[in-house]
């Protein structure tokens, strides 16, 4: 069997499931403790365009609400929908 890589688009949606399941456990986390608090990403995702994409698409679904570029908390819809399918 001869090994053949992933087609970039297939590579690049993983990583964004993987980027977006991340966020929404440390955000729900958070609004468990304090549901109107907002948390500061760190520079380095805020840097990642593909973590800027994610932060978009929840934002656009409205799970979670930023305040400034990097400064981000789960909404209500976002915190039912993740108790619904914590992955």
């Amino acid at each position: 069997m001869e090994f053949r890589p992933r087609p970039a688009c297939e590579t690049e949606t993983m990583h964004q499931q993987l980027i977006r399941d991340g966020l929404l456990v440390v955000l729900a986390n958070h609004y468990e403790r304090d549901s109107m608090a907002f948390i500061t990403l760190s520079p380095q995702f805020v840097d990642s365009a593909l973590a800027r994409e994610v932060v978009a698409q929840l934002r656009n679904d409205g799970y979670i609400e930023e305040r400034v570029r990097g400064t981000v908390r789960l909404t209500a819809r976002g915190h039912m929908a993740f108790k619904k399918d914590p992955h």
